[in-house]
């Protein structure tokens, strides 16, 4: 049994079997263009040293989240930020930056005008509208105090984390996170997952090879476990912690990452996944009472195949397969395939990420992982972007690298995948070390685009250059009952033969947050026959004959959808 310890210091240990990519003769009818410099994003991200990483925290990297902040139909970016250990006291010290969509292909960063530009060890994201209003906030996790933006409706945010209960203190080292509607009571709570308890002191983060509470082959590593926080919305305005009364501190110690929100049971409640580093990942089941239950070792999305944990860390959800339940995809450290788990129907998973095709090349480190429709045929299509921990990983001259390539796997509906990396466009091919990944559609016209945070580089925003074939839909739900963004909602589509699901998430991939809008491919239907919503509250809304190619909003119990007709000028 592989002992439970973050391999993330385990680099220079780490032995590499590479696999050969797919042929190069093979065509794709969609290129990928990388249009982050023409957008105009062009603040890079900071984390940790460029040339050498010293410490565990430099190598985490940060998140990204699509947000319709100033709710005028297009999507804009925060980018979370890192910083140096050479330079903490450095007063152009980075910050994050948020960048409004302009409507017309291009971005402008409004981070100062925002009050969202904070300086720290800025780790995951998570959107949601916490109060109800209409805005979504926005959530910013930290190795020290978390950020609670709330939205103030006039283009700028205040950060609330203190006075809402969920700032946390200094020491912790906070990860990913998700807004969730766990007790069905129209408010959103909120789920942090935590990493290793580093404590306070900086200057006391020990080097790799020292320390008491974890070993790997006989060598002390000094990481110790820390717990997950589950807070509960006030609807005051504040949360209240009941990690303890949940459940959620029920379980043994984690290095918990990545986090997803998803109803794998299909029971209508809301049910949390967490990809864990060397230890036992974590499925939450909800009982349906306000607390939950640990089913990851009975559900098989503990441990891999042989019995063992592995270092996951980004993780995310669709009905692959369209057979009505939503299976997982995690990926994992190099020298192992990340993990397709089919989902049984019966409470348990299996996988079959060797059987579908994504378990050939084990030389690459996994962390953001997107299940996104990139050609709009009706079948989910898989993203992973990769990335090793430091640039040291090159002096060993072993079968990886610090730079990797993205890895692209088209869907071919027979629950195989037909790996498209090399044929896809230039900037899947270009290498970095990525972390954290979102899709969203940034131009309202069917084509998603997938924004990347890049270490210690610029960020990558890809895009189909080509013009989309196959026909479409976008919905934006709206509770009236259930939560103001419908988060935790079941929307059914059913087009032709094709009868997909998906639901609404914060959260998700690695430490990101995708488009709140849910996006289904249509093929060859120019309309969808049938949509239904199945709301957190209960409220069941069905409606038929939709004209496809566009995005739509559906409020909760009108049985009727409108279309988004917002324009923006330059």
């Amino acid at each position: 049994m592989k002992p439970p310890i973050p391999v993330f210091v385990l680099l220079w240990l780490t032995w590499i079997i590479g696999v050969s990519g797919p042929s190069d003769n093979q065509k794709v009818p969609h290129q990928f263009i990388d249009m982050a410099r023409q957008a105009g994003l062009t603040a890079s991200n900071v984390f940790g040293g460029v040339d050498r990483k010293r410490y565990l925290l430099e190598t985490t990297g940060c998140g990204v989240a699509f947000i319709d902040y100033d709710r005028d139909g297009y999507l804009d970016l925060f980018f979370v930020n890192g910083r140096r250990f050479e330079s903490p006291q450095d007063p152009s010290a980075p910050i994050s930056h948020l960048y409004r969509n302009n409507g017309n292909g291009a971005f402008t960063d409004v981070t100062r005008q925002a009050g969202v530009g904070y300086s720290g060890w800025g780790q995951g994201v998570c959107t949601g509208d916490y109060d109800n209003d209409g805005y979504d906030d926005l959530f910013v996790s930290y190795y020290g105090k978390n950020k609670l933006y709330h939205n103030n409706r006039n283009g700028t945010f205040a950060d609330l984390a203190e006075k809402a209960g969920v700032a946390g203190p200094e020491g912790r080292w906070n990860t990913g996170c998700a807004f969730v509607d766990y007790d069905h009571d129209g408010k959103l709570d909120l789920f942090v997952a935590n990493y290793v308890d580093l404590g306070l002191d900086l200057s006391g983060i020990p080097l790799p090879g020292t320390g008491q509470f974890c070993q790997y082959k006989g060598i002390p590593l000094a990481l110790k476990p820390a717990v997950n926080y589950l807070y509960h919305n006030n609807g005051d305005g504040t949360f209240s912690d009941l990690s303890q009364s949940a459940g959620i501190r029920r379980t043994e110690g984690h290095y918990a990452l990545g986090v997803l929100t998803l109803d794998y049971d299909k029971d209508g409640w809301t049910d949390i996944y967490v990809a864990c580093d060397s230890a036992a990942s974590i499925l939450y089941r909800n009982n349906h009472d306000g607390t939950f239950k640990d089913v990851g070792f009975a559900s098989g999305t503990a441990y891999n195949d042989d019995g063992e944990p592995q270092a996951g860390m980004g993780v995310a959800a669709a009905d692959y397969n369209q057979d009505g339940y939503l299976d997982l995809v995690k990926t994992n450290f190099s020298d192992d395939s990340p993990n397709l788990y089919h989902n049984n129907g019966n409470g348990t998973f299996s996988d079959q990420v060797f059987q579908s095709g994504l378990g050939r090349l084990r030389s690459y480190l996994g962390w953001g992982v997107l299940f996104f429709d990139f050609d709009n045929d009706g079948w989910s299509d898989i993203l992973i972007v990769n990335g090793h921990l430091s640039p040291e990983i090159d002096v060993a001259r072993i079968d990886t690298s610090y730079r990797q390539r993205k890895l692209l796997y088209r869907n071919l509906g027979n629950g195989h995948f037909e790996d498209l990396s090399k044929v896809a466009g230039p900037p899947l091919a270009e290498p970095h070390s990525s972390r954290g990944a979102a899709a969203g559609d940034i131009r309202n016209d069917g084509r998603l685009a997938i924004a990347v945070n890049e270490m210690n580089e610029l960020p990558s925003l890809l895009a189909l250059q080509d013009s989309m074939v196959n026909h479409w839909i976008g919905i934006r739900t709206v509770g009236t009952k259930s939560n103001r963004d419908g988060i935790g909602a079941r929307v059914e589509v059913q087009a032709g033969q094709l009868k997909q699901m998906d639901e609404v998430r914060s959260g998700g991939s690695y430490l990101s947050q995708s488009d709140l809008r849910l996006h289904f491919g249509l093929d060859n239907s120019s309309k969808v026959d049938r949509l239904t919503i199945r709301w957190p509250s209960g409220v069941v809304d069905e409606m038929r004959d939709i004209p496809a190619d566009q995005q739509i909003v559906v409020e909760e119990g009108s049985l009727m959808w409108r279309a988004v007709k917002e324009r923006k000028g330059n």
